[in-house]
């Protein structure tokens, strides 16, 4: 009996005592008698109890085919339950081994065989070692290696079992098949048989087997299944033709997969085409006998694959495709066996697997890896890339994301493979894609945030730049953006590890160079185009350019090259915006030293080469007309040192063209370099060289043979380093070698306008009087085709290029050399001569100009007599009736009258005759209203001369302006039109003929006003001024009355009102001056003077700040007279008026709403007002009313150290004299002073620098409103404001010393 244990029965206790007691008796045996030994005994607790298991009866009872099956599986599961609750012993396994195999090929039961298989893995996971498994393993492959397998369930039970055995377990169960040959015969020979099932049993076995062969291998090294070679891929192969079951599929691609790593489709393939057998297509289902007698493997192959790769199983596709990765990628696979692939459409199978796989790993990989491999069949593999072309775009959007992605290269490769091969075939919106994804990698690459191997991103450049090449033609405007971040990106990545893979920075070099031709597409926009080469530019000029100047000393020459390259292409397309700003960018960083630096590094002649080629590539694009010629022509035989190159130019070079051609190579080099500040040797040694050059090769010069763009060249180089030799006292020179130079300059032709000059060369040149009279020719030269073509010569200096009128503005100011004396008399000799009117008109041009840039130049240029110039062009030639010549020297008079310092001024008869002149010339004798532009401009001539005449100068020719009597008649003319036309005149503006001429008119008649007292003192009697209308004699000279004045800034516009304040304050601070002095009373009526009084009044609220700022004083200054003190009990009564002044003025000082400066600025004129009246001897009652302690208090609590000004200092210190102020206010306007003088203390040194150097800068006289406004400018700087007599604000200044009066006041009444 099997098992023997009644677990239904309970017993009582009686009965269980004796079932204890008898129970180690009954296990001893079982009912068959058989030993205990063979007996699983259970322990059991609790109510089950416990039984045995004999295991000799379990042996017989399987091991009968003829046993029932029903008590064959209760006894299978009978021990599998045992084995869940208890461990059985080594001994028991082991015999178990036998019966449990001896079942498995017994019955053809699938649920027995099922729960044998069962048993006999958890037998041997149950085992505490190896050995178990082992034993059925041996026992299995003894079985099925000594017999020939058959289609029967029983083998494919066995079969089955040993490769569930072998895929269960970890360890090498590959040394314990004895017989290993007949193992694999057999199951070979098996895989002939019909059956898929036994054919998927048989091929995971040797799937298995292969593995554990291949992972130890025999002592000997035999390779069992090589053996087989042939036959056997034949036979798997075929069998993966013929299945459509997966699972079989899975077996034969695993299988297959090893056959491919260890090369057996390499060496059968090779030993096929060795032995040149060729199959009919009709032998493919045909049993091969020995591998020989049917069509080849690698044709067999590639139909066998192509059922996997449709599987909808995802494993199946991809084993498949791990399958042909290592089929294509074995060592020694054969180019042929790719091309079979190719042709058998293998690659469209792929593409499919990889349209279909939404971009997901792992299945990208292996599809990207197989075409990879594909892809070296190429003539074949164009043909499909063609048709799958468009799967590989969200492939590349895909690994561009992940950084590193495994197949990013290989990707990568493939899209390079099309691109390069069928880029024709792309449509825009492809390119578009791919640019954008090539774009962001970069991106992400450049800012740290995704790795990149530098394959991938040789590649990403690579395809880059031939999409760009595809795109230019077609003209794509959205791809300017991404080329400009791509090319910039690019190199930013590559700058920090050039040195690990040069190869890298050299392709970012050749994407940023096209890029830049990519951006001179006639298909695109100047602005797209524009954008793209400003930032290629950009990119080198600020990250390429600083990089290489910095870390050459640890660059490759390689990486220099490409950097020197990549610099050159952007030079030669010299004739971009683009090319000059990188030119200079390079000069700025000192470039020719970075070149023979790069040469001191590398004396290479590859090296030699770049860098001579694009040294004159720079100075084609600095100099233009193909300058760079002469370094081209030398590069072969110019030496690498600068030292060496200055040793050639000192060589005598007569007949010997290649020395001649170097040394003009040298000066080109030597020439550009000193243009920008850059010193290849020392000062002595260059000018000691150039030297030698003039001497030793004097003649060959002298006889013309250097051409005047060369000797140009010398004469700077010379001009350059004399300066600077004549810095220092230890750098000789050679006055041969000058007097050589000189007499080059004077016996052969040269164009200076034609010449690119260094400032210091320039000035040196004009510095030098033996040659003066071919510098003022080329002067004339320069005026006659600046005039004619609008060029100009070009000068370089520290601020690179300048027009030459400027570099002659800078030495005509500076007046250390002979600029201004050429100019001037370059002008009278123009003068003496017939026919030069347009030299003549060309030289007062430039003259024009030179003061536009230069102001200080009319200082020097009347130190050298610019008087005694026109003064020769008006009398002393044939010119005197040119209108041209007299409007060129007009306007270059006023503005030099404008602009030249007092002091400087002189040549007070040349001066005089010129004044007549113009008087005589433009008729001013004629109606005012007639007079044209010229005629004003002339008015502006002479009242610059009445203002210079103040300061004591020019003095003769201001008397003869202010008594001429046309002037002075057509002033009187037009005053009193203007006066008649009454409320009229605010229409006659500055905008009409009338209005501009009256204001011309007025501004001659304040400038005389103010030139009076100086070129006649003590002659003027300013009463005449105040005649009363009815009577008056007309003034002989140049003067309006009194109220002539009143009626134009009653009645005139704004600018009029303006000029006529000016002129009005004027007039009463000379006559009250006169009073003062000559103790005279005022003789007018007490009407005119209240309606003189009346007019200002009306005017004290005046939008215009000045022009009521210039009432408030007129009334303050007629308030203060003693003739109204003598009335003022009736006269200060009635001019209500002032009351309202004051009332609105205390008012709005007193409101809350003070905040500004500028708000108590808009109250001063009334201040002035309120400060007279303070000041008089009996000040009005109505006064203190005004200013009661509410009111005053008010205005104190406003008062703040940022809101103060003079005139409320003024106003305080008044009524601290009128004793107005209390206690308390005093002392709080001591503390609001005290703090505002803190401040104002800080700023006095620069405001006083500020109002001492005002800017003067050149008008335009063509221009009248702006001659006007200058003369406006005069007329307020130079007013009575500024007097200090009166107590007014000069800026910070002014306003400190208020503060001290304030002060002082203070402390004299404390003291009282």
């Amino acid at each position: 009996m099997l098992f023997r244990y009644d677990s239904q029965k309970q017993p009582d206790q009686e009965e269980e005592e004796n079932l204890y007691s008898n129970r180690e008796e009954l296990a001893q045996v079982c009912c068959e008698g058989h030993r205990s030994t063979l007996n699983l005994q259970s322990q059991q607790q609790g109510e089950g109890g416990g039984g045995s298991i004999c295991l000799l009866c379990f042996s017989n009872l399987i091991s009968n085919p003829l046993s029932p099956t029903l008590h064959v599986s209760y006894a299978l599961s009978q021990i599998s339950q045992f084995l869940i609750s208890f461990s059985i012993s080594s001994s028991h396994s082991h015999f178990l081994v036998s019966p449990l195999l001896k079942a498995l090929s017994s019955f053809d039961d699938q649920p027995i065989a099922n729960q044998l298989i069962n048993l006999i893995l958890n037998l041997s996971s149950s085992s505490s070692s190896s050995s178990l498994s082992a034993h059925f393993v041996a026992t299995l492959s003894h079985h099925l290696a000594s017999r020939a397998l058959a289609w029967t369930r029983p083998h494919l039970f066995t079969l089955h079992c040993l490769g569930v055995l072998l895929n269960c377990e970890t360890n090498n169960l590959y040394a314990y098949i004895k017989d290993k040959y007949g193992l694999v015969s057999n199951l070979v020979a098996g895989l002939q048989l019909p059956s898929e099932e036994i054919k998927g049993e048989i091929l995971f076995v040797l799937y298995k087997v292969s593995t554990f062969q291949y992972a130890s291998e025999d002592g000997d090294g035999t390779d069992v299944l090589l053996a087989f070679c042939p036959k056997l891929l034949h036979l798997v192969v075929d069998a993966l033709i013929k299945t459509q079951v997966d699972d079989v599929r899975l077996n034969c691609l695993a299988l297959l997969t090893v056959f491919a790593q260890r090369g057996f489709f390499a060496k059968v393939n090779a030993n096929e085409a060795s032995s040149i057998i060729l199959y009919e297509a009709d032998n493919i289902m045909q049993e091969p006998e020995d591998g020989k007698d049917g069509p080849r493997l690698n044709i067999i192959f590639a139909e066998a694959i192509k059922g996997p790769m449709l599987s909808s199983d995802r494993q199946v596709q991809q084993s498949t495709l791990y399958l042909l990765f290592h089929y294509l990628s074995c060592e020694g696979a054969s180019r042929q066996q790719t091309q079979v692939l190719v042709e058998e459409n293998i690659a469209d199978y792929v593409f499919e697997i990889l349209r279909l796989s939404e971009c997901k790993d792992p299945v990208v990989n292996s599809c990207i890896q197989v075409l990879d491999l594909l892809s070296t069949a190429e003539q074949a593999f164009k043909q499909r890339l063609l048709v799958g072309f468009a799967t590989l775009i969200p492939v590349v959007h895909y690994v561009a994301e992940v950084p590193l992605h495994p197949v990013q290269s290989q990707t990568l490769k493939l899209i390079w493979n099309y691109v390069s091969d069928c880029l024709g075939m792309l449509s825009t919106s492809q390119i578009e894609e791919l640019v954008l994804a090539l774009t962001g990698m970069l991106k992400k690459h450049a800012e740290g945030r995704m790795g990149m191997l530098p394959e991938t991103f040789i590649l990403v450049c690579s395809v880059f730049v031939a999409l760009m090449k595809f795109s230019s033609p077609h003209g794509t405007p959205n791809l300017a953006r991404p080329v400009q971040e791509a090319s910039k990106h690019a190199v930013l990545a590559c700058l920090d590890i050039s040195e690990k893979h040069p190869g890298q920075l050299l392709h970012s070099l050749y994407l940023l160079k096209e890029a830049y031709l990519y951006g001179h597409e006639e298909s695109f926009g100047k602005s797209c185009n524009m954008e793209i080469r400003n930032s290629v530019v950009e990119t080198c000029t600020t990250h390429l350019l600083p990089w290489v100047v910095t870390a050459i000393n640890e660059m490759e020459e390689e990486i220099i090259l490409g950097v020197l390259e990549t610099f050159h292409s952007l030079l030669l397309q010299d004739s971009d915006i683009q090319a000059m700003e990188l030119a200079k960018t390079l000069v700025s960083t000192s470039w020719f030293s970075f070149s023979f630096g790069c040469l001191g590094l590398y004396p290479t002649e590859k090296m030699k080469c770049r860098v001579f080629l694009m040294l004159s590539s720079l100075v084609d694009v600095l100099l233009g007309n193909d300058s760079g010629q002469p370094i081209r022509d030398a590069a072969l035989y110019l030496p690498c040192d600068p030292l060496d190159m200055l040793f050639l130019l000192g060589q005598k070079s007569s007949h010997n063209l290649e020395l001649s051609s170097c040394q003009s190579a040298i000066l080109v080099i030597l020439y550009t370099s000193s243009l920008h500040d850059e010193r290849l040797a020392d000062e002595k040694s260059v000018l000691a060289s150039l030297e030698q050059y003039l001497l030793v090769n004097s003649n060959d010069l002298q006889s013309g043979a250097t051409d005047s763009l060369a000797l140009m060249r010398v004469v700077n180089l010379y001009g350059l380093f004399r300066d600077l030799a004549s810095m220092s006292s230890q750098i000789p020179y050679s006055l041969k070698a000058e007097r050589i130079l000189f007499q080059l300059l004077t016996e052969n032709e040269w164009d200076l306008p034609c010449t690119i000059v260094h400032s210091v060369s320039l000035k040196w040149l004009f510095q030098q009087e033996k040659i003066s009279k071919q510098l003022s020719y080329q002067v004339l030269q320069f005026c006659r085709s600046n005039i004619s073509v609008g060029t100009d010569i070009i000068v370089h200096g520290r601020n690179d290029r300048v027009l030459n009128t400027q570099a002659f503005a800078e030495l005509v100011a500076t007046g250390d050399n002979y600029g201004a004396t050429i100019l001037v008399c370059l002008l009278i000799q123009l003068a003496k001569d017939e026919g030069q009117e347009h030299d003549i008109i060309s030289v007062a041009n430039l003259m024009q100009i030179i003061i536009n840039i230069f102001p200080a130049a009319s200082d020097q240029l009347c130190l050298h007599g610019i008087g005694k110039a026109i003064y020769t062009l008006y009398y002393d030639s044939s010119y005197a009736s040119s209108p041209a010549i007299l409007k060129a020297t007009s306007v270059l008079s006023f503005n030099i009258l404008s602009l030249v310092q007092p002091e400087i001024l002189s040549d007070d008869e040349y001066w005089l005759a010129v004044t007549m002149k113009f008087m005589d010339y433009f008729n001013l004798s004629e109606v005012a209203d007639r007079w044209n532009h010229q005629s004003l401009l002339v008015i502006g001539i002479f009242s610059l001369i009445l203002y210079h005449s103040t300061n004591g100068i020019l003095e003769e020719t201001a008397k003869t302006i202010m008594y001429n009597t046309s002037l002075v008649s057509a002033i009187n003319s037009m005053i009193c039109a203007a006066s008649f036309i009454g409320p009229a005149l605010v229409d006659h503006d500055e905008g009409t003929s009338k209005g501009e001429i009256l204001i011309f008119l007025l501004l001659l008649n304040y400038f005389s006003l103010r030139s009076l007292p100086v070129v006649l003192p003590g002659f003027m009697d300013w009463q005449k001024f105040f005649d009363p209308p009815n009577g008056i004699q007309p003034l002989s000279f140049i003067g309006i009355h009194c109220h002539d004045l009143c009626r134009l800034m009653h009645f005139g516009s704004p600018l009029v009102k303006l000029v006529a304040s000016y002129s009005l304050l004027e007039l009463l601070t000379r006559l009250s001056d006169q009073r003062y002095k000559m103790q005279l009373e005022v003789k007018c009526t007490m009407g005119y003077l209240m309606s003189v009084i009346a007019v200002l009044e009306g005017l004290i609220f005046n939008s215009d700040l000045r022009v009521a700022l210039n009432c408030g004083l007129c009334l303050s200054i007629i308030l203060g007279w003693e003739k109204l003190d003598m009335r003022k009990t009736t006269m200060i009564e009635k001019i209500s008026w002032c009351r309202l002044i004051v009332e609105e003025l205390a008012l709005s000082l007193a409101a809350p709403c003070l905040a500004s400066k500028s708000f108590i600025n808009h109250h001063k004129p009334a201040i002035h007002v309120a400060v007279a009246l303070l000041k008089l001897q009996k000040i009005p009652e109505w006064m203190r009313s005004i200013f009661d302690d509410t009111c005053i208090s008010g205005i104190v609590k406003n008062l703040s150290a940022s809101n103060l000004s003079t005139e409320i200092v003024f106003l305080f210190r008044e009524l601290l004299n009128s004793e107005f102020l209390k206690t308390e206010q005093i002392a709080y306007l001591h503390r609001v002073l005290q703090e505002c003088r803190k401040h104002k203390y800080a700023d006095n040194t620069q405001d006083h620098r500020a109002d001492k150097h005002m800017k003067k800068m050149a008008t335009t006289p063509d221009d009248l409103e702006e001659v006007c406004e200058y003369l406006i400018h005069l007329m307020s700087s130079d007013s009575s404001l500024d007097m200090d007599s009166k107590g007014l604000h000069c800026g910070n200044k002014r306003l400190l010393e208020e503060i001290e009066l304030f002060f002082r006041t203070l402390t004299w009444e404390d003291d009282s």
